[in-house]
């Protein structure tokens, strides 16, 4: 065999080589398309049912103990899950936290309720004022809530879900499997994508056209301070645990206490003086006057509170600064408590320590709870 010969035959053998790599790899190729896409079909439009093993997820309870229905009624309600997917949000409308989530879920409620998504709010109060419709409905007007409540004041469809906390957000798919469950605020763009995901899956099982992707919500997100006073309580069933009444006097179960404000205060605590009526979820003042102190580090500082009253700001001695003036207070540092429920006090850019006074003027007045930002 020649030299030429043999180049020849080096050649055509690398030939061959490539042109198997290169079949080998169509192959390939073919094989991945066909394994990544099992949903393609010839409608662009349309996708083919995916079929998803749900034998780990619970079925979502019945809705149970009902005391009353804004915006739906008993009948309709039942109708309208069928074959929904449904966000159950766990929620009451004194509680900061879930004020918080409440943009997201009336905007998700106005995007996607034409595509199958039912939202239904489950009002599980925490304080007894939070069981009057009228309260609850004002609630639902002033956030702008057009999907159904209801007043789950026996707290039954709470425990039909087995829940502990407020909010918490279950989301079923529209054969009623629960697939999603979140406790408390945030995650709300990973939220929305099970939403969409849901959505989608519902299309595909029963045989509707599937929306385009959408962008998702675009709302700003509070960020809470890394380190803030933690929730206060001065009904004294609610303070078992975490006692955090500073006065010596203590807490005396359905009594008529005098508080002496003390020369030292603690950051964390606060502080009662006048005579208060300790009761199981509030204190009310049976006085004609009264104080509370409360040295607390937040950016922000919120009160709820019961029967109208008209009460006097005061942020480390003097009159509240703009800065950190809160929503609900006037341009001379006043709070007027005309309804049961939240108000903002304090509303600043970044966490602080200060001194919170609350000048009281008249029996009546009752609060709940202070809670931070």
């Amino acid at each position: 065999m020649t030299e030429l010969d043999s180049s020849i035959k080096t050649a055509l053998v690398y030939a061959g080589v490539i042109i198997v790599a290169i079949v080998g790899i169509s192959v390939w190729l073919s094989t991945l398309e066909t394994e990544f896409e099992p949903n393609s079909t010839h409608d662009d439009n349309q996708l083919q049912t995916t079929t998803i093993d749900k034998s780990k997820f619970k079925k979502a309870p019945k809705i149970v103990g009902i005391a009353e229905y804004i915006n739906t009624t008993p009948e309709q309600l039942e109708k309208d899950i069928e074959n929904k997917v449904v966000l159950y949000d766990i929620w009451t409308y004194s509680c900061i936290n879930c004020i918080r989530t409440l943009p997201y879920i009336t905007a998700w409620d106005e995007k996607y309720s034409d595509d199958g998504l039912l939202i239904i709010g489950i009002h599980s109060p925490e304080f007894e004022f939070e069981k009057d419709l009228n309260n609850v409905k004002m609630a639902v007007e002033k956030h702008g809530i057009d999907y159904p409540v209801v007043l789950d004041n026996d707290w039954e469809t709470w425990k039909a879900f087995e829940n502990r906390y407020w909010p918490r957000k279950f989301i079923a798919d529209n054969e009623g499997y629960i697939r999603y469950d979140h406790i408390g605020e945030g995650a709300y763009e990973e939220t929305e994508k099970v939403i969409q995901q849901l959505l989608k899956e519902r299309a595909m099982n029963l045989g509707l056209q599937v929306s385009s992707a959408q962008q998702l919500v675009e709302l700003e997100e509070f960020e809470h301070s890394a380190f803030r006073t933690p929730e206060l309580y001065f009904g004294y069933k609610f303070a078992q645990g975490r006692n955090q009444l500073g006065n010596s006097e203590g807490f005396h179960p359905n009594q008529d206490i005098s508080y002496t404000m003390p020369e030292k205060l603690e950051q964390h605590h606060f502080y009662l003086e006048g005579t208060w009526t300790n009761l199981e979820g509030s204190m009310k003042i049976v006085s004609d006057s009264g104080i509370i102190k409360l040295p607390y580090h937040a950016k922000e500082v919120n009160i709820v509170t019961a029967n109208p009253a008209t009460l006097r700001i005061q942020l480390d001695g003097a009159l509240l600064p703009s800065e950190h003036m809160g929503l609900d207070i006037t341009t001379e540092g006043i709070l007027n408590t005309s309804e049961d429920g939240l108000y903002n006090i304090i509303k600043s850019d970044i966490a602080s320590s200060h001194l919170l006074e609350i000048y009281i003027d008249k029996p009546g007045f009752e609060i709940y709870t202070f809670t931070f930002g």
